[in-house]
């Protein structure tokens, strides 16, 4: 496949769990857990889809898209929000700014393997 995740969240349970189902499934994850950074390092790692935590230290995931979102496009950087909250309220905030799916935890594993291979258009 050679399409490449970039999942940034720090859960290490959830990393563990989307590590290996997509790694199963032949992607090649890449993983970062700091909210801080978390922008310069999609910046530089351009994975093919990304998977955001809306819960970060140091900055929230709501605050990582919108800064995405003046250098990629959604189609040109396909987002997967995670979140803890599944309220409706953060589903209508996760598509405002512009994420391409959101997904509540706890989600199961075949979801999370479907919607990335639904925003890759594998």
């Amino acid at each position: 496949m050679g399409k490449t995740v970039l999942l940034i969240e720090d859960e290490p349970n959830i990393i563990e769990a989307i590590r290996f189902i997509l790694k199963r499934d032949g992607w090649t994850v890449d993983t970062h857990s700091d909210g801080r950074d978390a922008v310069d390092v999609v910046r530089g790692k351009q994975p093919d889809v990304l998977i955001l935590d809306v819960m970060l230290p140091g900055k929230s995931g709501y605050d990582i898209l919108r800064e995405l979102r003046a250098d990629f496009s959604p189609e040109a950087l396909p987002v997967l929000m995670l979140t803890a909250r599944g309220q409706s309220k953060d589903r209508e905030v996760a598509t405002q700014i512009g994420a391409n799916r959101f997904m509540s935890k706890p989600f199961a594993n075949a979801d999370v393997l479907d919607a990335v291979r639904a925003l890759a258009g594998a």
